[in-house]
This record gives C-alpha cells, sequence and structure tokens, in this order.
C-alpha cells in the first residue's frame, strides 16, 4: 500500500488462490460481487439481519477538529448526516446546480480550444480534468471556485489534499501493522514533522474558514451548504459547525478525485480503442449542434457514451481496492465462506476461513480484482462497452461485481 501497487498484489492474489483471499493476518479480500457485496455492504433488513458490518477504524484517521465526517461516522451519526446531505444530491437539487456546473465545463471547453489555438504539441489532460472536478466541487461547497480553470494551475490546496492523502495512508498502515511505527520514528530524523502537522492544522482552519464564510451567505444559492442550511431547524437532521467542516472537507475530496481520475482513465481508454472513439464522437455530433444543447438529462439519454462510461469505471475504478468493514462479534459468512472476528495464519479450506480470537477482522470486496478476473467476465481485460449492451458474446459477464459506487446504506452520496 505504501508502495502504491496494492491493486495488482490483490489481482495477482486472486488469480492464484481464488474468490476468497487472506491477504494480510487481519484481512480478507472477496471478489464474488454477486453475494460479497450485500453480505459485507448491504441494509441489515428482512433475512439478513445480522449485525452490520462498521467501518474497520484501522483504516481512518480522524481531522483535526476530532469531529466525524459521513465517511466515519457511527451508525446513528451516519443516519443523521446522510438524511441532511442527501437532500443536496436529490433530483431536484441536481437541476438547480446545473448552470454552475455549465459554466464550469463552458469554460474547460474555452481553455481547451486555447490549447489547439496556441499549437500545443501535448495537452496533460489530467490537468484540465483536475482543474475542472475541483473548481467544481468547491463551487457548490464553499459558494465559490479554486479558480484552478481561471488561472490554468492547481490551487495550493489541491496539492495539500494530494499530500494529506499520502500522510494519512502512513498513518493508517502505523495503525495495523506495529514496523510502521518505527519507520514513523525514522523519518522524523529527516523530515520536520512538527511542519507538516501545523500545515494541516492551517488546511483545516482554512476549510472551516470557507465554511463559515458560505454559512453567512444564507441559503438563496443552489448549492449543498443551502440544502444542509435548510435542515439545521430540524434537530433530528443538524449537523454542528465542527461535523460541516468536516463533511465539507469530505465533499470536496470525494467529489474532485474520483471524478477526475474516472474522467482520465475514460479518455485514456477512449484513445486507445479508435473504433469505440469514433461511434462515441458519431452519437454526440449526432445529438447535438451546438454545446447549449448539451444538458444532463440529454447526456443520460445518450446509450452508447453511458455504456462506455461504465466500462470505463469497470476497467479503471477510482478506488480500486476495498472498503474494509470489521466483522461483526460472532463471526458471519461472506458470500458461503464463514469468517469469524478473530485472527490467525492459516486457511483450512476455501470454503471455511478459522481464525483465532482477535479483537476485529476486515472483509471487503476489491473492485479491481473483481473485474479484472476471468471468474466473473469474459475477456475481463478487454475495452468493450458493447458489453454492456446485450453483445451476446459478454451475456454471462457478471454484472453485480460492478459498484464502483460502492453499496448499501453508505453508498456514494454523489452516485447521481
Amino acid at each position: 500500500m505504501i508502495r502504491g501497487d496494492l491493486a495488482s498484489y490483490i489481482q495477482d492474489a486472486h488469480e492464484k488462490y481464488g474468490a476468497a483471499v487472506r491477504v494480510a493476518p487481519e484481512e480478507i479480500s472477496f471478489i464474488s460481487g454477486e453475494t460479497a457485496w450485500q453480505d459485507i455492504y448491504g441494509f441489515r433488513t428482512g433475512k439478513n439481519k445480522t449485525p452490520p458490518y462498521l467501518k474497520d477504524g484501522k483504516w481512518y484517521t480522524k481531522l483535526p477538529n476530532t469531529a466525524p465526517s459521513i465517511l466515519i461516522a457511527d451508525e446513528a451519526d451516519h443516519s443523521r448526516m446522510r438524511r441532511n446531505l442527501s437532500h443536496a444530491f436529490s433530483d431536484k437539487a441536481i437541476k438547480e446546480q446545473e448552470p454552475l456546473v455549465q459554466g464550469l465545463v463552458d469554460l474547460l471547453v474555452n481553455r481547451l480550444h486555447e490549447q489547439v489555438e496556441e499549437n500545443n504539441p501535448t495537452v496533460d489532460i489530467m490537468r484540465w480534468y483536475n482543474y475542472t472536478t475541483f473548481d467544481i466541487i468547491t463551487d457548490l461547497t464553499f459558494g465559490e471556485p479554486l479558480y484552478c480553470l481561471r488561472d490554468k494551475d492547481y490551487h495550493p490546496w489541491v496539492v495539500m489534499i494530494a499530500a494529506s492523502m499520502k500522510i494519512n495512508t502512513i498513518k493508517a498502515r502505523t495503525k495495523q501493522f506495529a514496523a510502521f511505527v518505527y519507520i514513523d520514528m525514522l523519518m522524523g530524523l529527516f523530515i520536520d514533522k512538527k511542519a507538516l502537522e501545523n500545515k494541516r492544522m492551517e488546511f483545516y482552519g482554512l476549510i472551516s474558514a470557507k465554511v463559515s464564510k458560505r454559512i453567512a451567505e444564507g441559503t438563496q444559492r443552489p448549492d449543498f451548504i443551502s440544502h444542509i442550511l435548510r435542515n439545521e431547524e430540524k434537530a433530528e437532521l443538524a449537523l454542528t459547525k465542527p461535523e460541516l467542516d468536516s463533511n465539507a472537507l469530505i465533499l470536496m475530496v470525494g467529489g474532485s478525485e474520483t471524478t477526475a481520475t474516472v474522467l482520465s482513465g475514460f479518455t485514456y481508454l477512449l484513445l486507445r480503442h479508435p473504433l469505440v472513439y469514433e461511434k462515441v464522437v458519431g452519437e454526440i455530433r449526432g445529438r447535438f449542434t451546438k454545446l447549449a444543447d448539451i444538458t444532463f438529462e440529454k447526456v443520460s439519454q445518450l446509450e452508447y457514451l453511458v455504456a462506455t462510461l461504465q466500462e470505463s469505471m469497470r476497467v479503471y475504478p477510482a478506488v480500486p481496492t476495498g472498503f474494509p468493514r470489521a466483522v461483526p462479534a460472532g463471526g458471519d459468512t461472506v458470500s458461503g465462506v464463514y469468517v469469524s472476528e478473530g485472527v490467525s495464519v492459516f486457511i483450512l479450506s476455501q470454503d471455511e476461513i478459522r481464525l483465532a480470537d482477535s479483537d476485529q477482522t476486515s472483509v471487503y470486496m476489491s473492485q479491481h480484482a473483481a473485474n479484472h478476473s476471468k471468474r466473473n467476465w469474459t475477456d475481463p481485460d478487454t475495452f468493450v462497452p458493447e458489453r454492456w449492451l446485450g453483445d451476446a458474446k459478454y451475456k454471462d459477464d457478471n454484472r453485480a461485481v460492478v459498484h464502483p459506487f460502492s453499496f448499501g446504506p453508505r453508498n456514494c452520496l454523489g452516485k447521481k
């Protein structure tokens, strides 16, 4: 995980050992998505009334203000936050937000035209997607963009977020593996960790100030905060100011980097497959004659484009590895495999994984490995949008595996 090649490591492990693999003493990865998504992440209703699989705290770091975000909140707080925040992602809210998004997309198009007119031999499209998604999400969260598109460069916040994601990964591993405590101490001899922590605190202070400024502007603007503020009078939905700060940060990171990642992979795959590219271009230009005609609703009706995006998220998921959950007390069965809440170093069989007593064991669906497994797909490494459009060759594809926005009561609010 520190090296950044965890996705390929887990994929190789599943190819060698099967659908359920112990990848670390306290971690079991699954690629049997037709059952594992529901078993681990699904709603606990009807016949499936086992205790919920809670977020594994080893994988998450607390924010400096210590207030939970929707990402790490317990069940009660998560339910309250989700009911509040969901209003900002309703169909009605998305329609109201469309002009804000359209304005920034228009600016992206203008900037790309400038690149052509300046005869630039190469364009780093990933940077432009990042500029756009960060501008959009900060405009919807704080009432104004970071002006990356305007200034044609990264805002300092973007650099801070990238650095903090790496730091949080190291912090999480320190919780899990004792060796990293000593590695962290050794790194401290060469890095001014206090300066890094001060920078981190400064960043969260800036986020809080932005939220305060946006709150002061009221509820007239059709963005995320306006919908959140309208729920503040309802005690069962209200968020505290620190909670609002924490969730604003999660919205900013979750709504920017993931989208830019998917769009980068989508563009790469299109350009590597000229026939697919020609079909996408033909569909778009056959439907629209001018930019003003392109709307959220009309884009969603482009069948081949939507299939191409679905296939892109299968081949290149924004979150390639799993969302770890702790096995509840007493153990449970995931995809037909019994898993207890403890730890041991041996596997009896593929049908039964025996674990000795311990605090908790993590289980998760590994998206990249599942999406590239012959167990689930015909020609898993081949980019074929037609597999989503009824092509007979791919009729046996296990489409239930693909959930790029996760699954169940904690799936991504921004899916729509």
